[in-house]
């Protein structure tokens, strides 16, 4: 490919900050956690690197290969790895990026302008966390390998001479290390929105994400991602994901810059009332945003009050409209890149740096603007939006205050139904949410009420998906939750004031309990999300069937899925056995649910996790949204999830 950044790149760029040592020792320091994500961010960290590649300009194709010995292979066409001896270290360069922590060409040594990999721990680390690594590195024409084992290496660094076939290019495969991680098996789907993203992120580039682990007559899976459009594709396959309609046809899209840093923002409407804002600073998704999105969210709220006084939409009498109110219904991706980032964390959740606020402010005031000012019919739809969001937050306010007058939301004002627990410390505390006063009066009676506090249910529960936040002030299913929570919603969410340290939503294992499940799940995710992102909500997992023997001499065993019921069956003979399906929790008494639902000593809850925003948002979109053909579609395509939710 065309190289379009002309600049040395040899050994002498390689800087070495420090060792290797700790990372087997403590790899939670530098991966976050040796769960199945960790484990997932061993291949975004061989990725990234492929990926800076494509920023200094050198790279245009990227294959990720998930190998039927579950090891991985990541395969890019960028310039190599440049192979002399290190001038420091004197051992081969590509021994140095591999076996040494912080070694890389993103230190300020000229290597990289931009990189997402900023703090340069990737190759090492997963070198150091994987059982073995292949490096085969192709630099300047000529071909090198080597080859490690738990971070040492196992067959010295080797010239194999002129490789005209690949002239340059590096392919990695490694497989994760099983004493070090809990889970070694990747997930597909995982990884392909890690990749799908990135080719978002970066367009024009293009990723092929393999999987030849099944064998036999299963045809092997292969996704490739390309997008011209880069941003702007990615607002239009989040809206079309969102089961809604546009606000207006066309994505806005905005580019500006300054000195060596890149901003760019693309942003459309859709007629729902949630916001979806992506950040990503060189590639790495900001989750907890940074200075880029205050610029983008000042910078937005100034244009649209500004158009909208000055067209006379918003009276000398009227308030501006609040960021709530122009973002309502928004989906919006800014990107910038720039040198020397400054993230608040080894994860890179946070941005830091002030300048590219003012360059994110100053690019969405003068293109924001113009393109308002060129398409008034856009303008008119966007603000007509944002004041039916303001009437509507004025009218959340006045519910708000008619529920505080009321004493609703006040902390000594516990629903009726809600019989409370003993335990005050909050991190001892759970909260079982109960579907139905049948399966309430049995969860009363089994649980143990020093720290299990049991909320019955009420009425049908709000879809909030359809719904703005006014009603839900009124609603006579959420506001018993909302009070036993403390914590509020809204302008008044305050996580410091919640009561319970676990909420566990104990719903029936049949259509209606899934329905319910859902839709608290709605209600959480929209209107308090912290509760998740912080690992409040959990799932409580009844059984589906209780097996015995007739003649009663055998001990009743409860199995949770059809295949454990067969188990079960087989265990006991076969001859005399019943397995009765659980049609709800109310068929269970006090003693039964305790012992298979409630005790923590045997139980089974999961935890509510919300990782890959874009899929959640997703989800609850279909799921709950109006349009029913795309959420049968769903279903059907998703087999696996409409078995284990029962829908």
């Amino acid at each position: 490919m065309e190289q379009t950044v002309s600049q040395v790149y040899d050994e002498n760029q390689i800087q070495v900050l420090e060792g290797l040592e700790a990372v087997r020792k403590r790899p939670g320091m530098y991966i976050g956690t040796t769960s199945i994500r960790g484990l997932h961010h061993l291949v975004y960290e061989i990725v990234d690197n492929s990926i800076d590649e494509a920023l200094a300009g050198f790279c245009d194709k990227i294959v990720v290969t998930l190998n039927a010995d579950n090891s991985v292979t990541v395969e890019d066409n960028g310039r190599g790895i440049p192979a002399a001896i290190h001038p420091k270290q004197g051992i081969p360069t590509p021994e140095v990026v591999y076996t040494i922590l912080h070694a890389g060409g993103k230190f300020g040594g000229g290597g990289y302008k931009i990189a997402g990999g900023l703090h340069g721990v990737g190759a090492s680390v997963v070198n150091a966390l994987s059982e073995w690594v292949e490096l085969d590195n192709c630099y300047e024409g000529r071909r090198y390998t080597e080859r490690f084992e738990r971070g040492r290496v196992a067959r010295p660094f080797s010239d194999l001479g002129e490789y005209p076939e690949r002239p340059h290019g590096v392919k990695v495969t490694f497989l994760p290390d099983p004493t070090i991680f809990e889970e070694t098996v990747f997930e597909y789907e995982t990884l392909a929105n890690r990749m799908r993203e990135q080719a978002f992120l970066n367009g024009g580039i293009r990723i092929v994400l393999r999987d030849e682990r099944h064998l036999g007559d299963e045809e092997i899976r292969e996704d490739e991602y390309h997008f011209e459009g880069g941003i702007r594709s990615f607002v239009s396959y989040l809206n079309e994901h969102k089961n809604c309609e546009l606000v207006h046809p066309e994505v806005i899209y905005m580019r500006g810059e300054k000195g060596s840093s890149v901003a760019e923002i693309a942003l459309q409407y859709n007629d729902s009332y949630n916001e979806v804002c992506m950040t990503f600073a060189n590639n790495m998704n900001t989750i907890e945003g940074g200075t880029h999105e205050t610029g983008f969210k000042s910078g937005l709220t100034k244009v649209l009050n500004d158009y909208a006084r000055k067209a006379g939409i918003l009276k000398d009498s009227d308030k501006n409209l609040s960021g709530e109110d122009v973002r309502e219904g928004i989906c919006a991706i800014v990107s910038v890149k720039l040198e020397n980032a400054q993230f608040e964390s080894q994860t890179k959740a946070k941005l830091g740096n002030s300048d590219i606020r003012t360059l994110v402010e100053n690019t969405i005031n003068a293109k924001l603007s113009e393109h308002l000012e060129e398409n008034p019919s856009v303008a008119r739809a966007i603000l007509d939006k944002a004041l039916a969001a303001s009437r509507a937050r004025e009218a959340a306010r006045k519910a708000r205050e008619l529920t505080r007058r009321k004493g609703l939301f006040e902390g000594s004002s516990l629903p009726g139904k809600l019989r409370d627990c003993n335990e005050k410390r909050v991190d001892l505390t759970e909260l079982y949410l109960v579907e139905g006063d049948s399966a309430g009066g049995s969860a009363t009676q089994g649980r143990n009420s020093r720290f299990q506090a049991i909320l019955p249910l009420r009425g049908k529960v709000l879809n909030v998906e359809k719904t703005r936040l006014d009603k839900v002030y009124s609603n006579e299913s959420l506001i018993p939750i909302i009070q036993a929570l403390g914590c509020g919603i809204g302008e008044d969410f305050d996580i410091t004031k919640l009561r319970y340290g676990k909420i566990i939503i104990m719903a029936d294992a049949d259509v209606d309990g899934s329905h319910i499940r859902i839709l608290l799940l709605t209600f959480f995710y929209r209107h308090m999300k912290q509760l998740i992102d912080d690992g409040h909500i959990f799932l409580a997992q009844p059984p589906l069937y209780k097996v015995y023997k007739r003649n009663g001499k055998s001990p009743e065993k409860y199995a949770f899925s059809d295949a454990e019921r067969d188990m079960y069956i087989a265990e006991l003979g076969g001859v005399n056995v019943e397995a009765d399906r659980y049609k709800g929790l109310g068929e269970m008494d006090a003693e039964q649910l305790w012992e298979t639902t409630m005790d923590p000593e045997r139980r089974t809850l999961l935890k509510v996790t919300a990782e890959d925003a874009i899929a959640c948002d997703e989800m609850f979109s279909l799921l709950m949204g109006d349009k029913v053909e795309p959420r049968r579609e769903f279903i059907e395509q998703n087999a696996k999830f409409a078995e284990n939710l029962d829908i």
